[in-house]
């Protein structure tokens, strides 16, 4: 038996000599040093073939297993069917790679599992070692097994302005699938899932969850096979014709991030959170403190004037913003969103001496300097358009079809790429540009590149590229990824850029989901959350200040408005709310992040490590009760004494709730509770008004 042991799980496969090992679990730690061989385990059934065919690591296509292949592929229509044996298993304490070869179908087939704490990541890689071309059709990042008694699924739906809405189904009679065809990673959140065990929630019980680590096409799919338990896939989902191997060529998978947590969601989000941060694209110093943002857009929009940006830089320096972002609207011809993508110089006509005279005021002023771009785009009225118009994604016989007014530059070309480095690498080698807000405002259609065939992977690996590069030429600049909000947050391109646009709806009530949503995948300081205007410029709902800035507060905190609407009142709110963040990242945006839902339509969310936490308890609606129940915190269990403080109610002012004694001791020195009771008869809670949260500080003394 190959065995990995994590400090709660165990991967356990067994070699079979030249037949492809088979698995045996993955899931909560078990002793396998007994385990007798499956064969033994596993008589014959009727109407079966006389060959069994378990399980495999790489499950095969045509040979007698029925359920989902690991792999597709075919010359020709020929060689269809794979028999696969071990050419090799190299075991090592940090992971298993095996080694699988077809000597007639003339394929090799190498599944690597690496494996790092509870944690483990699946990538496999299919060459052709034949004369022909070998067309491949699918190729898994890895295939898991599910125990029998798994009872639901847990994934996420949206759109434009609405993403991260959660869905929980049943486990699937025959099975479940989720296909992505859009050529980026879409609004509905990262491609991944959590499967739910018995008796599974927020704080207990076996979740099983997986992500897969691209910004392209992708399938994810969980099917029930004869035995009545199920196997998980996921990997990229090639479009017709688009992977053809010639003789001696690979390719590789993404890589597939998958979790066993025995102590519910919270275990299983808390190891992707560790698993991103170790792909974060952070300097050897590590991460600096997450700076305070304003970004020019829902302020100014295309109204670009240099006296009036420079006062919003002014403004925002006062309230102790940290970067200034300066948004679409800033280049050549740029007065809409009809025109100028790919013409990356600026505008004379709004900026008649360029952008440094604003960039040299923002950092004059304390503040970084950062800028809006979206190099992956072109309008056709563009100089580059009518320069280069075979430069565009396009595919016979289906029209150039726009949205926002916009084509899909083709990545896959060397020349487009070359084209994009020199014109970012300027503004950057020109003005003191620490910041980039690289954007993607449309889905990939059509997607022919210049060959005629499917571009979407190398749009996608075209993409990773230039981003490496320019990252590589300017180490010390920051990249964030935005994609009309949150349409590209995954954990591929979260190892180029350190920081996601959540999404283009900055209404808080809506964010409250959202960024819980989005707390599933990443880590909360690659979270963007911004204190909008009111109303809401997406939804039309009005929030007041403080309820904006405390929905803000837990992720990578910034501002999408001018302060000088604001009242004099609210401006000091937001002020102090920035203070307030600055004393409170480190804390927010290291350790662990658990969430929870309390009674009476509250919810919860805490950052830090048991002895140091941040609790922020939200109320969306009215209350329906007399009183305000307590809200249990599970994770507090055994922790010993536990100091409370209330840090702040964040609510609108006027007329004040009833008060109890006990909350003004929190306010003050804080109160003495026992993490047991915490976690069983739970925290008291003030009496709170619809959009308001209460901000605690849970300290071991």
């Amino acid at each position: 038996m190959i065995v990995h042991n994590g400090p709660t799980t165990s991967l356990v496969l067994e070699a079979r000599g030249d037949r492809p090992p088979v698995w045996r679990w993955w899931g909560p730690k078990v002793d396998a040093a007994a385990l007798p061989p499956l064969a033994d385990i596993r008589p014959p059934t009727s109407f079966s073939l006389d060959v069994d065919q378990p399980l495999t690591v790489t499950p095969a296509f045509g040979s007698g297993w029925f359920g989902s292949p690991a792999l597709r592929a075919h010359r020709a229509g020929r060689a269809f069917a794979h028999w696969f044996e071990t050419r090799s298993i190299v075991a090592t304490d940090d992971g298993i790679v095996v080694t699988l070869v077809d000597e007639t179908a003339r394929v090799t087939v190498v599944q690597r599992i690496s494996v790092r704490g509870d944690g483990i990541t699946l990538s496999a890689s299919v060459i052709n070692d034949g004369d022909g071309v070998l067309d491949v059709e699918w190729l898994a990042a890895g295939t898991l097994p599910l125990p029998a008694d798994c009872t639901g699924i847990r994934s996420f739906q949206g759109r434009h302005n609405a993403e991260f809405v959660p869905q929980v189904e049943p486990m699937p009679s025959h099975g479940w699938l989720r296909e992505n065809r859009r050529g980026l990673t879409g609004h509905a959140g990262p491609p991944g899932l959590f499967v739910m065990g018995p008796d599974a929630g927020w704080h207990g019980g076996r979740v099983h969850a997986a992500q897969l680590a691209w910004s392209g096409n992708h399938r994810l799919s969980i099917e029930r096979d004869d035995d009545g338990v199920w196997l998980l896939q996921m990997g990229e989902a090639p479009a017709p014709g688009e992977c053809r191997l010639a003789p001696g060529e690979r390719y590789d998978t993404p890589d597939m991030l998958a979790i066993c947590s025995v102590a519910g969601l919270n275990g299983a989000m808390q190891g992707f959170h560790t698993a991103i941060r170790g792909r974060a694209p952070w300097p050897a110093t590590g991460m600096p403190p997450r700076a305070v943002h304003v970004n020019s857009w829902e302020g100014f929009y295309f109204d670009h004037d240099e006296a009036a940006l420079m006062a919003l830089a002014d403004r925002s320096a006062a309230l102790g913003v940290e970067r200034f972002v300066l948004d679409d609207g800033w280049f050549k011809g740029r007065d809409d969103d009809t025109a100028a993508l790919g013409d990356w110089v600026t505008d004379r006509t709004k900026y008649p001496n360029g952008l440094a005279p604003l960039a040299n005021h923002v950092v004059a002023l304390g503040m970084t300097f950062g800028l809006w771009i979206e190099p992956e785009m072109v309008n056709p009225d563009s100089d580059l358009a009518r320069a280069h118009p075979d430069w565009a994604l396009q595919a016979d016989g289906v029209p150039l079809l726009t949205s926002r007014h916009q084509l899909v530059l083709d990545l896959g070309r060397a020349e487009v790429r070359n084209y994009l480095f020199e014109a970012i690498d300027a503004l950057l080698r020109d003005l003191p540009i620490a910041y980039l807000k690289w954007d993607h405002n449309r889905d990939l259609a059509p997607a022919g590149g210049a060959d005629g065939r499917p571009g979407y992977h190398a749009q996608v690996v075209g993409a990773y590229a230039l981003l490496d590069r320019l990252r590589e030429a300017h180490p010390a600049v920051e990249i964030e990824a935005c994609a009309g909000g949150g349409g590209r947050i995954d954990a591929g391109i979260a190892a180029r850029t350190h920081r996601f646009w959540t999404s283009d709806c900055i209404d808080a009530v809506s964010r409250v989901r959202m960024q819980r949503g989005y707390l599933h995948f990443m880590p909360p300081e690659m979270m963007g959350s911004h204190v909008g205007a009111s109303p809401a410029h997406s939804t039309g709902r009005r929030q007041g200040m403080a309820f904006r800035a405390a929905v803000a507060l837990p992720g990578h905190f910034g501002v999408e408005l001018d302060p000088a609407t604001l009242t004099d009142r609210d401006a000091a709110v937001l002020g102090e709310a920035i203070a307030r963040y600055k004393t409170l990242r480190d804390r927010l945006h290291t350790g662990r992040v658990w969430l929870g839902d309390g009674p009476d339509g509250l919810v919860w969310q805490m950052h830090g490590d048991i002895g140091d936490l941040l609790l922020s308890v939200t109320r969306i609606d009215p209350t329906i009760v007399r009183r305000p129940p307590a809200a249990t915190l599970p994770p507090l269990a055994g922790a010993g004494p536990v100091r409370v403080r209330l840090i702040d109610l964040a609510s609108e002012d006027g007329h004040p709730p009833p008060d109890a004694p006990l909350f003004a001791r929190m306010r003050a020195e804080g109160v003495l509770f026992d993490g047991d009771w915490l976690a069983q008869a739970g925290l008291p809670i003030p009496m709170m008004k619809a959009e308001s949260v209460a901000l605690f500080a849970l300290e071991t003394p």
